[in-house]
């Protein structure tokens, strides 16, 4: 993951490291507002897909760094409306597999690889994970206990197997497509 984030920008590198010091979605991260991280190390933050506000820890050299590159309103400050948007979630994905397209021609990174803006999450998981256990893990990443199982994903996905495939549904040849011509 270092070598990603080394040929990244400096911006989103620094959004993702603080997504995985602190186990926030990506999309969490750049909608931080300057204000509440300039006042706290502990700000409050509210959860883009379940709607809990929940309180986090920033470390101190982390905050320090994001404060130095802060716009106004955001932290992560949109490139055309600084002032009324956050920089999109996109924008670090798509930096991200730049870098990720960059290795894996040179052969650094298997095709079997497949990192994204949320293995931030879930590394951030992992780590709570083998600190405190599964509860520190779904405190982490503010899973109700219902959602055990899907705690165990994140909490587990250091010691998934490579390589692995999801199997889906077959896919069926449709009428007219090249599969079926010959």
């Amino acid at each position: 993951m270092k070598l990603i984030l080394g040929a990244m920008m400096p911006e989103n590198c620094l959004a993702l490291e603080v997504s995985e010091a602190t186990g926030l979605r990506i999309s969490d991260v750049l909608s931080l507002k300057t204000d509440s991280v300039r006042q706290s190390s502990r700000p409050t933050v509210q959860d883009s897909k379940t709607g809990k506000r929940h309180r986090i820890y920033i470390p101190v050299k982390l905050r320090a760094r994001m404060l130095a590159q802060a716009g106004r309103v955001y932290v992560w400050p949109s490139r055309t409306k600084p002032l009324e948007q956050h920089r999109s979630r996109q924008a670090v994905y798509k930096d991200m597999r730049h870098a990720v397209g960059i290795f894996r021609r040179n052969g650094r990174i298997g095709s079997d690889s497949n990192p994204c803006p949320h293995s931030a999450r879930k590394r951030a998981a992992v780590r709570a994970y083998h600190h405190g256990g599964l509860d520190e893990a779904a405190r982490l990443l503010m899973h109700d206990r219902d959602d055990a199982i899907v705690t165990m994903l994140y909490a587990l996905s250091d010691q998934a197997p490579k390589g692995v495939k999801r199997r889906g549904p077959k896919s069926k040849s449709v009428k007219g497509s090249r599969a079926g011509r010959k």
